[in-house]
């Protein structure tokens, strides 16, 4: 297997972000996700980027072939030639084959989709729990990471506040949108034989091993 072209896909609070790092550091993968390399089209005033800037200044959504065209100019990039993990897209079917349309003409494909599932009863509990200090931002979980005084910040003492976005009823309402998307995906890449599943309620590690060993044996499979 010359490249590892991965998607990695879950719900808020599944733990993507801990996992992208592990797998970046397994692999030595570039993180690629939409939103910071439009950002970085932009700002870089790429012909693709003033196209993208057009569009966000109007306050419309970038259109599906601009935003594949901005991740291929990433994607192009020295740093990418061994693979990829690609966070934030497709978020629908057509921006999955207007991807997989992309790559075949670059002469590449993807590897597999990474599913980090968690159920909402778990995703409503880990995010609804977190606690954010007033003054500086210090963050805690009334569950895995309690401050040893109740709504008390350790370092600097002041209130801690639960933010709106971790309110469980705004939760909620992520839940739908992301199940509304993703599901159908799921389906996309399981009848293409691409998608791996992860059991994100286990420990960080356990998952991280799991991932590790399930992208050995796809590097076997490939090798026989």
């Amino acid at each position: 297997m010359s490249e590892l072209n991965l998607i990695l896909v879950g719900p808020p609070g599944a733990g993507k972000g801990t996992q992208a790092e592990r797998i970046q550091q397994d692999f030595g993968l570039p993180y690629f996700a939409t939103g910071n390399i439009l950002r970085k089209a932009v700002t870089d005033g790429t012909e693709l980027g003033k196209q993208a800037k057009a569009y966000m200044d109007d306050g419309k959504l970038v259109p599906d072939e601009l935003i594949v065209g901005v991740l291929l100019e990433a994607l192009d990039g020295a740093e990418a030639t061994d693979g990829f993990l690609l966070d934030g897209f497709p978020r629908k079917i057509s921006q999955a084959d207007a991807l997989a349309e992309a790559l075949e003409k670059v002469g590449r494909k993807l590897t597999a989709v990474l599913l980090i599932d968690v159920p909402d009863e778990e995703v409503i509990r880990r995010l609804s729990g977190r606690r954010t200090c007033a003054k500086n931002g210090h963050t805690y979980h009334v569950d895995f990471d309690p401050p040893k005084h109740e709504g008390v910040c350790d370092q600097d003492g002041s209130k801690l506040i639960q933010r709106d976005d971790d309110k469980p009823e705004v939760i909620s309402k992520r839940l739908v949108t992301y199940h509304d998307e993703t599901e159908p995906l799921v389906e996309y890449y399981e009848a293409r034989d691409l998608l791996r599943r992860f059991d994100g309620t286990r420990t960080p590690t356990e998952v991280h091993d799991h991932i590790r060993a399930t992208i050995a044996t796809l590097r076997l499979e490939d090798a026989i």
